[in-house]
């Protein structure tokens, strides 16, 4: 009886999932699926396949392999889509290298509503986390799903933002049994109740550095377009966006201080030709029509005004920077208020969304 084609294309990526190259060049070799199971160690080997990967891929248990991480995945509630499956998102089926097999949590449908990916650096300034933060909610309210990477910085800081106003999509460059970071877990929990987390590896794959770059073509491949929030010359994100050139994709970049060097990755995008972003209404303009009008239509009409302010509350708003944080004793004397009064007047503007504690009893004004 033939195996089920799902079972194949799971056993072909138990063994090749971090070897892209030979996984497309023995799928193009053989045309029916399982015929690859019966090939000769000698015959993958001639198309780029390890002498280790070749004996793998016809050992006898692999296809019982791929039948019990599908058993794995249905008892998690986890999904599966091949590149055969109708379910599979469009975006990522046009690039030139879409992964055969999505392991994903989630809601799968998600995958398929336009989307927008939002990454950077792994410790950004405090400028970098507030211009994360905001352009990923702003984006979200507007109806575009936020695409990013799980990883420590920009990518977390983006995911959160995004939850806090729609949805977000998280692309692992490790298995769905093996999240990274470990910290990370709370929030890939977060994202899987209204969004979905994604990756080509199978679930006990741990997360090795090679696969990051693999990982980066999934995040711009899915996404119209790429926005990079503080990267240095030789930052990962310069990956990101370079695969999103490749895959005829939009690159933008938030501009940042010229004396920073988490701004020069960004800067020198932004001179390269990289649209600048100061405003999620930056970033929908770029997008396809009708898409655009629709988007731009729908957050005019749900734009929301600054809320109001005490005279006391405007005072410490009006002294506080978005990019150097400003402790609370610095404030206290300028205000010549008690520590209590201006404690309390930073919680009320915390509440209205205007101001964010830093650690340290350090604030700063939220854009």
């Amino acid at each position: 009886m033939e195996e089920d084609r799902r079972t194949l294309w799971v056993a072909l990526n138990l063994v090749l999932s971090d070897s892209l190259r030979a996984a497309q060049k023995v799928v193009a070799h053989f045309p029916e699926l399982e015929t690859i199971f019966r090939a000769s160690s000698k015959e993958l080997m001639a198309l780029g396949v390890e002498e280790e990967k070749a004996a793998a891929l016809t050992s006898a248990g692999l296809i019982e392999r791929a039948s019990r991480t599908i058993s794995w995945l249905d008892k998690k509630g986890y999904f599966l889509l091949t590149i055969e499956d109708p379910d599979y998102p469009s975006n990522l089926r046009e690039i030139f290298d879409p992964p055969f097999v999505i392991y994903g949590a989630g809601r799968p449908e998600v995958l398929e509503e336009p989307s927008v990916a939002v990454v950077g650096a792994r410790r950004p300034t405090p400028y970098g986390r507030a211009a994360a933060e905001k352009l990923a909610n702003d984006l979200a309210a507007s109806g575009l799903v936020i695409v990013s990477g799980l990883a420590r910085g920009i990518d977390s800081i983006a995911h959160w933002g995004a939850l806090g106003s729609g949805k977000t999509i998280a692309v692992l460059g490790s298995g769905l049994d093996d999240i990274y970071p470990p910290e990370n877990r709370g929030l890939f929990r977060k994202i899987a109740e209204n969004g979905a987390i994604i990756t080509e590896f199978p679930p006990e794959m741990p997360p090795f550095p090679f696969h990051f770059p693999l990982r980066n073509r999934v995040i711009s491949g899915l996404s119209l377009a790429t926005v990079v929030v503080e990267a240095t010359r030789q930052s990962g994100s310069l990956i990101t966006a370079r695969l999103s050139l490749e895959q005829n994709r939009d690159v933008m970049a938030v501009p940042g201080s010229l004396t920073s060097d988490l701004s020069r990755g960004t800067n020198w995008l932004i001179k390269s030709g990289a649209k600048l972003v100061e405003t999620w209404e930056d970033v929908v303009e770029e997008l396809p029509s009708p898409l655009r009008e629709r988007l731009l239509s729908r957050r005019t009409e749900e734009k929301k005004k600054m809320p109001a302010m005490s005279p006391e509350e405007k005072r410490v708003f009006d002294r506080l920077s978005v990019e150097t944080p400003i402790h609370i004793d610095e404030l206290v004397e300028a205000a010549d208020a008690s520590v209590s009064e201006m404690l309390g007047l930073l919680l009320n503007l915390e509440l209205k969304g205007l101001v964010r504690q830093a650690p340290g009893k350090y604030f700063l004004r939220s854009l």
